[in-house]
């Protein structure tokens, strides 16, 4: 009942552009499970949950070992279905993806309308307030969780290729080096991001059900997409950040917030995403063929291209086909951080 008294619906406006303000109702919900408004929640280094790149790291080295130390250990065992968890775990992720999508949106809205873009992505009280970082740091959680895509692969005995494992791993590394670098653009990679899982896991919650998807090509598409805009925004902000910190007499549009070593990892892992998933979409979609058949076999559930023959189709699913990775999207996304020891900062 404490929730609903948050809830007013209003005419859609530039303010409030779903109509029904989300952040009192995220606000009262965040409450009640942890016991402060999410108002009050400051990222604090050491003393946040995973916060520190100890945490950090270890986590990314125990996510290695499970899965390769698992794959060892199922080589011994017949795959796993797991039909029902699977599909609750690919609608969690496109739910909350969608949620915090929204939120983001409603943040953001006023923001550039009033600021206009350059503030947004430039300066802290654009693109780092309060509640983006409270959204930017339950967005750097949500990539632990869906290290679990592996877990499941593993678990069904599924080919692990070396972008689903290299990109899950990196993903969370990039968001914990945005969390604590600061960055005002992060919301950029990450709301795209966002808008990519929530296609991509509902892909695979339809996959896992059965259900044939025409539009399974558009996935990497859009990832491609995504990481093309991220890099233009990343690699600008950057261009400013150095420009008007150490040569001002470069042409510029000024300051720039974030740290030196955010932007180097930002634009260093967002580079590799985008020519391995080029690599990806050219290998899987574009040489024809039986390879191409194989590709399309997905979670155990083919998916049909246009390219594809019945015949060709019909060798893959023959005991020849292998599974789609699960879990190639990205997270050119970014988190930040309040009270964070910073290196050299615009």
């Amino acid at each position: 009942m404490d929730i609903l008294k948050v809830v007013d619906i209003q005419k859609p406006s530039i303010d409030r552009p779903f109509g029904v303000g989300l952040w009192p109702i995220f606000n009262a919900l965040f409450g009640k499970v942890m016991g402060y408004p999410a108002d009050d929640f400051r990222f604090v280094r050491e003393a946040t949950p995973i916060s520190t790149f100890k945490e950090s790291a270890s986590l990314i080295i125990a996510y290695y070992a499970i899965i390769f130390g698992g794959k060892a250990i199922m080589s011994n065992f017949g795959a796993m279905k797991l039909r029902t968890l699977f599909q609750l775990h690919n609608l969690f992720l496109t739910t909350v993806s969608g949620i915090l999508l929204a939120l983001f949106i409603e943040q953001l809205t006023p923001t550039l309308y009033n600021h206009g873009l350059f503030y947004g992505i430039c300066n802290g009280d654009g693109g780092w307030t309060q509640p983006m970082v409270v959204l930017y740091y339950l967005n750097y959680l949500t990539k632990y969780f869906e290290l679990l895509d592996t877990v499941f692969l593993v678990a069904k005995k599924k080919p692990l290729t070396f972008l689903h494992c290299y990109h899950h791993g990196a993903t969370a590394l990039l968001c914990y080096t945005q969390l604590i670098g600061s960055t005002a653009v992060s919301w950029v990679p990450i709301t795209l991001n966002l808008f990519v899982h929530v296609v991509m896991y509902w892909y695979y919650f339809q996959s896992a059900r059965g259900v044939q998807v025409w539009w399974k090509q558009w996935i990497t598409r859009l990832q491609i997409i995504q990481f093309v805009i991220d890099l233009g925004f990343v690699y600008f902000a950057s261009y400013t950040y150095f420009t008007s910190t150490y040569w001002p007499h470069i042409t510029n549009m000024g300051k720039c917030a974030g740290e030196e070593f955010a932007a180097f990892a930002g634009c260093g892992i967002l580079s590799s995403y985008l020519v391995l998933f080029i690599s990806f979409y050219f290998t899987t979609y574009r040489k024809g063929g039986k390879r191409t058949a194989k590709k399309a076999v997905t979670n155990g559930n083919v998916t049909v291209g246009p390219k594809l023959t019945q015949d060709i189709l019909g060798g893959a699913v023959n005991g020849n086909g292998h599974g789609y990775t699960n879990g190639n999207a990205t997270n050119g996304s970014a988190n930040g951080v309040n009270g964070s020891v910073r290196s050299r900062k615009a």
